[in-house]
Formats: C-alpha cells, structure tokens, sequence
C-alpha cells in the first residue's frame, strides 16, 4: 500500500479504529460517523477486475450492510493504478458455458447495490473500465479524483455490456452520449466525464473525505436527465436514432464482421423506456455474443496483448535515454519515453527539427488526456540535445536516423568514446541488416534493433531485433524498456524486413501489380476493408510513404529468396516526381482534403482478395519456418497490434487455420500457375498440422 491514494484511504481506513481490514479482495470498515468504506483490492494482482469472486464478496458485504445499514455506503479501489480494469476475461469461458445463469447472478449483486437503502457512493480515481464502470454506475452517486475516466471496451471483445451497463448508462445520461460510448469504447476523461453526469463532483484525492461526507448528508447535488434524453422514451424518438446508429457503425463496423454493436443497437431501440425489459434483452444478448467467431477471436487478441506484455517483465536499468534523429519517428520516441517518465536527450543538427519535436510533443501529450501538470512534467523530461550533452550519461541511445548504412556508421563511429560502460546502443531501421549494422557498433553484445511504428504514439508493437552477437541481457532490457512507456515488444531475429515488413510489403506490391494491371485502386482498397483490414494497401501505402515503402521493397528483393511482385514503375515515378504520399498531400490519392476513403462496389478480378492476403500468410509462415520468431501466437500478436490486421479473424495464422491448411495451399498453388512464383506456397506449410 503505497502513493497517494494510499496515503489517504490509509488514513480514512485508520480512522475506523483499525476496522479497514482485509476480506478477500476487499478491505472493510465503518468510519466515525458510521460511514461504510468498500475499498477494492484484488489479491496477488496490481490491477482490480471484476471477477466472479469479487462480486461474490461484494454480495456478502451487502448483506451485511442491510442487516446493519450504514449512514452511507461507499466504493472505491485501494489500487493507486486506477478503479478497475473490468471483466476478468480469463472467466468468459464458464459463463459462455452458462451464460443465463452466471450472468443473473452478477446482476443480481449490483441490482442489490442499486436498491440499498442508504445512500451507495462510488469514488474512482484511474479508470473505470467495463465492469468497473458497470460497478460504479450501479451506486447513486459518484465521486471522481482528478484523472479518473470511463469507458466499455467490450465492444473491443465483440461484445457489450453485460453488467447493466447498457440499461444504467442510458437511464442516467443522454442516451445517444450513452450509447456513443459503448458503440465506440472510447474513453469520457474526467471533464468529459463531468459534463455528461457520469461525476457528480470532481475533487483532488485529499478532498474525498469531504466529498463522501457532503454526499451522504445529501448536499451533493445528483445529475438528472434533460428533455432531450427523456424525449427518448418514444419509440419513434429511438428509431430515429437507432436507424442514425446503425448507418455510422456500418460503415466502421460491418454487422457481418462486428455483430455486438449492432446488437447492442437493436436493444436500446426495442427496450430503451423499459429498463427491466432491457435488462434481461442484455442478458440473452451478452450470451449470445460469447458464441460468435468475433468474440473468441477478439478475446484471443486481448490474450495475445497480455503475452507480448509478458515479454517486457523486468527492471529496463533505463533512466535516461538519448534519441538520435528530430525526424518523425525520433520526435515520437522521444516524446513517448518523455511523457512515460524517462529523461529525455533529442539531438539533432537541425534546430528547426528539434523545435518542431518540441512542438509535437506537447500535442501528444495533449492526445494523450495528460493534465496541465503531467503536461509540463513530461516537457520538462525532454531536453532537445543539439551538442549530444546526453550522450555520456545515457543508459539507452536510440538511432533514429536516416535509412542508409553509410550514416548510420558515422552516427555509430562517433559514439564510440563517448557512450558509457553498460549502455545499449539500439537502431530504429525498418529495413536494414540489424546483422551488418552490429559490425559498426561500439559493442555488438549491447546493440540492437528496436523499430518503432509510425505513428509511435498511436501504434504499441515494437519489434525487438536481436543480432549475432545481441546479448540477452541487452534484449531482456530493451524489451523492459518497452513495456515502461507502455509499448508491446516482440522478439524477432534478424531478417529481410523482420516479420511485420516481411509480411506487410508483399500486400503493398502486389496492390500496386494489381493497379498495373488495370484494376481501380478503390476497387483493391474496398475488398482489402470488405475483408476487415483497417485500412486498404493502397492507401496504406500513401499513408507509410510511398518512398519509404519504395526502400523497404528494393531492401526484401535483394535479401529475399523467393520473390514478389515486380516494384511498379509507377512507384518509382510517383517517388521521383516527390509524390510520396499522405506527407507530400498527393500520392496514388488525393491527401490535400484529408483521408481518402475509397470505396467501389466493382469486385474486380475473382482472386483479388486471396491476391492480397495470401501472400502475407505465406510470408508469416515463413518467418515461423526460419525462427525468426518463437511462435504463431507472436505473428497474431505482432500482425495485430502493428497494422490493425483483421482483429476480429485473430490473425493471419489464426485465420489460416480457421480456413484450414490445405485448403490455404491448395489456393496458393492456383494462384502460382495462374501469376507465377511468388504465390509457390513455402515449404512450412508442411509442418502446419
């Protein structure tokens, strides 16, 4: 028990006369005037969820408080990480089994936690997510810390609320807002939050006490709906909304790909002014839902984040970093290290680079929902570093200049006296030999390759490249250093493109053959988005940089052994003519009015989409067969959390088996005679049982 929230539910615990013991996953105790405290903390965990145990417990604590009720009952977490990270997901698998029996017993604690008959207040401070927010929308009123925010990331799981959320949620607040959130999963931080009337009051942590106080005396005043929302008990009212709904979530998420927000849709519409007829329509739902393909793949993602966040156990030993290269992508590192809690050095030869870091730095951070004061803390972290002052004292050195061996030597021949014993030395490329780059380093046992995506701070995987003579304990720290400003690290050996760009370029190329051969791009676009991908190949391709994609091609074609699609020559031109893409505002698309967002309902050939995916199956498969990486599970992950790869399918290797081996190959080799050798399935296919 430590950090602030500790230091003051400490105190208010110690003010029960030493009542704030531990019960299970609660610490309990009523304080001077007869106050119930309920504080959260799951055990052997740093993070609450909300388990079927903890409700049970939970279940046992309002008994007790009916038996004895207090002048109010109040929950909170005793977790300085935050409220509550939700559902335990572990769980899914028994209440998939009995859906309409566990999940009655859930709802039937936090429906007697909405009917105790004293006052129920809820403070949260860090996020309540899920259940968690499902808990809290149970109690009459809640209480926010400064930072504290809310959101249903079920829809994230293919799934949505199932603790009473969707029918608490819209009774409270307006219903579109409402339904807005659990649609989206987007987070209400906590202004949002307040001005919504998830909060009732707002107050610093040391100000709790006397928030819980004011509302138990009855002085905090409860949000009501407006007319607005009450407008929504008609059913017309909601089918005009609902009709809205659906034309929005269509278009970001298929029902045939996405089916719970639909769902969720389909019950506010028909039971939107009859909570009790809502609650159960959830229920039937919520179980419904565990049963889909979308579910169980989606719920296989979740897992699979918690597998690359296992890679970044450990102490990093990493307190100062100092990044090589203001571009883009070492602005972001920088900027990310910096907000993350790392010292910060950024050199580079340009002063204007260096101020535009600056500059983009305080617009992450403001992307990021940090307060006025994290804000300045995590600016005052990040020291532009024109001389290279940081260079002597820095733990990590992240090389994040241009892709040419040539530079990035000079840039290594030049640390050389002036790194300290013990410091990693690691090299953002995305495309070259992490192998041949080691040959120039100050010491090979403590290099490496650590690529960051673009965008750094919107994108988490971050492959961790090991070379010849990487040292674990080099690797084991950079992929600490990973998890500490929240990043996904996934161990790859050294190889053509490592395994996203092994995988991800052979997708681009044969877009681009496909566009040579005279198929619209927004025809290769729309069937790439029908299949589920986030974003189609050629407008990725725009967006990555068409002369990036353009190095990172020729890079594969000269170290690979089997081919890909022949390099368009009108990539090559549109990257002479400086038309590379989203950055120059034109590439294979228009970019001076934003985004485009292609779509054609023309098909285009038969053998389009499996054109498109296959060869990036091919190409995992590959990487698995040459032990680049240690598992099929880390191809998911790394395809996944890297390029948004059709989430709801789990993965290419994941979706490769879903479709069935065989069947993947037998499909492969039409596509060989009919395009030639860049389709020769790979000879791992044949350990794939």
């Amino acid at each position: 028990m430590s950090g602030v929230v500790m230091d003051f539910l400490g105190a208010e615990l110690r003010e029960m006369g030493g009542a704030g013991d531990r019960v299970g996953n609660w610490r309990i105790g009523r304080d001077a005037v007869g106050i119930l405290w309920l504080a959260m903390d799951c055990e052997d965990s740093g993070t609450n969820v909300i388990s079927r145990k903890v409700l049970e417990e939970l279940n046992q604590h309002l008994a007790a408080a009916e038996a004895d009720l207090p002048k109010a009952l109040v929950i909170r977490s005793a977790k300085e990480s935050g409220f509550a990270a939700g559902a335990d997901i572990s769980e899914f698998k028994d209440v998939a089994s009995d859906p309409e029996t566990l999940l009655r017993e859930g709802h039937a604690v936090l429906d007697r936690l909405a009917a105790l008959a004293c006052p129920t207040i809820c403070v949260v401070h860090g996020a309540a997510l899920g259940g968690g927010f499902e808990l809290a929308l149970a109690c009459d009123m809640r209480i926010g810390v400064r930072g504290a925010s809310f959101a249903f990331p079920e829809v994230q799981l293919g799934l949505h609320p199932g603790l009473g959320g969707t029918f608490r949620s819209v009774a409270l607040i307006d219903p579109v807002e409402a339904m807005t959130l659990m649609l989206t999963g987007k987070s209400a931080h906590t202004k949002k939050a307040k001005a919504l009337g998830l909060l009732d009051t707002v107050v610093e942590e040391r100000h709790v006490a006397a928030a819980v106080q004011a509302a138990a005396n009855g002085d905090l005043e409860e949000h009501e709906q407006g007319l607005k929302a009450r407008a929504f008990s008609l059913g017309t009212a909601r089918s005009y909304a609902a009709r809205q709904m659906r034309s929005q979530t269509e278009k970001k998420a298929p029902k045939v790909h996405y089916p719970a927000p639909h769902a969720l849709i389909d019950l506010w519409e028909e039971h939107g002014d009859d909570p009790a007829a809502m609650q159960k329509a959830e229920i039937a739902s919520f179980g419904q839902l565990l049963q889909t393909d979308t579910s169980k793949n989606l719920q296989r993602a979740f897992f699979l984040r918690q597998r690359l966040r296992g890679n970044a156990k450990g102490e990093d030993g990493i307190a100062h970093v100092h990044v090589i290269g203001a571009g883009a992508m070492g602005a972001e590192i920088a900027a990310m290290a910096a907000i993350r809690g790392k010292r910060v050095t950024l050199g580079d030869t340009s002063a204007q680079a260096l101020g535009r870091a600056i500059k983009l730095a305080g617009e992450i951070c403001d992307s990021k929902h940090l307060g006025s004061i994290e804000k300045r803390d995590a600016l005052d972290r990040l020291m532009p570093d024109p001389e290279g002052y940081g260079i002597p004292a820095a733990d990590l050195i992240i090389e994040a200049g241009p892709e040419t061996v040539e530079i990035k030597q000079k840039i290594f021949e030049a640390l050389c006296s002036r790194m300290k014993e013990g410091a990693i030395l690691a090299s953002n490329t995305s495309s070259l030999s992490v192998d041949e780059l080691s040959t120039h380093a100050p010491d090979a046992a403590q290099f490496a390759g650590l690529h960051f995506f673009n965008p750094v701070s919107k994108i988490d995987l971050v492959e961790v490249v090991k070379g010849p003579d990487t040292s674990q304990n080099t690797a084991s720290r950079l992929a600490a250093f990973c998890g500490a400003i929240r990043k996904l690290p996934v161990h790859v050996d050294d190889y053509p493109g490592f395994l996203v760009n092994r995988a991800l370029t052979p997708y681009l190329m044969e877009a681009m053959a496909l566009m040579d051969e005279g198929v619209p791009k927004e025809a290769i676009d729309s069937a790439a988005l029908r299949f589920g991908m986030p974003m189609g190949p050629v407008t990725l391709a725009d967006q990555v940089g068409l002369d990036i994609g353009l190095h990172v091609a020729e890079s594969l074609a000269e170290g690979l052994d089997k081919p890909m699609a022949p390099i368009s020559q009108t990539l090559r031109d549109k990257v002479a003519a400086g038309e590379t893409g989203k950055k120059a505002g034109r590439g294979f698309y228009d970019w001076s009015d934003g985004t485009p967002h292609p779509h054609s309902e023309e098909n285009g050939p038969d053998d389009l989409t499996d054109r498109l995916i296959l060869p990036m199956l091919d190409a995992c498969v590959e990487v698995l067969r040459r032990g680049v990486v240690a598992a099929e599970d880390d191809i998911d992950a790394a395809m996944i959390f890297a390029t948004g790869w059709a989430p709801f399918r789990g993965g290419p290797m994941q979706y490769a088996r879903a479709r069935g081996i065989d069947e993947v190959v037998r499909r492969l080799k039409e596509l060989e005679q009919a395009h030639g050798p860049r389709f020769a399935p790979d000879p791992g296919w044949q350990t794939l049982g």
